[in-house]
This record gives C-alpha cells, sequence and structure tokens, in this order.
C-alpha cells in the first residue's frame, strides 16, 4: 500500500549550525524547493531566513512564508498530477 501523498514529510536540516528537523507536506517542501531557485539559493538558506524572521514554530512560519510569496505571485500556478 501506497503512502499517502499529502502527508507530512520529515527533514533533517541545519540551521544557524543546529539540527533540527521540520515536517511538512510535498506542496510545502515544492513551493521552498520553487522560491529558493527563483532567488538563487538553496532550501537551507531560505529556510535560515525564515527561521530568523519567525515568532512561533518554524513549520507554521514556512507554511505563512509560502501562502505570502503565493500572494505575492512568487509562485508560479499549481502543477496539477493525476
Amino acid at each position: 500500500m501506497a503512502g499517502n501523498p499529502k502527508a507530512a514529510v520529515k527533514r533533517s536540516v541545519r540551521i544557524a549550525g543546529h539540527a533540527t528537523s521540520i515536517s511538512l507536506e510535498p506542496a510545502f517542501w515544492e513551493a521552498l524547493q520553487e522560491i529558493a531557485g527563483n532567488r538563487r539559493i538553496s532550501v537551507t538558506a531560505l529556510l535560515a531566513e525564515i527561521d530568523a524572521e519567525r515568532g512561533g514554530n518554524l513549520a507554521s512560519a514556512v507554511r505563512m512564508f509560502v501562502l505570502d510569496s503565493c500572494r505575492r505571485g512568487e509562485l508560479g500556478p499549481a502543477q496539477r498530477t493525476g
């Protein structure tokens, strides 16, 4: 049986010299990759920027960042699969 394609995916990252993990749904990881690519930085560097500005939970801050980026037109149209 295949896993839930919308289930959160946990990844380990190093931010500001500290190892941490973050769980996000695949759509958010894809959006982060697109934004980082558009800005010509790594996803880790983008996460460090988000982390430096956040006031609460990192995963929530990432989701809000992606939403704000979408509202600013920084993301292209969603790719439909299936």
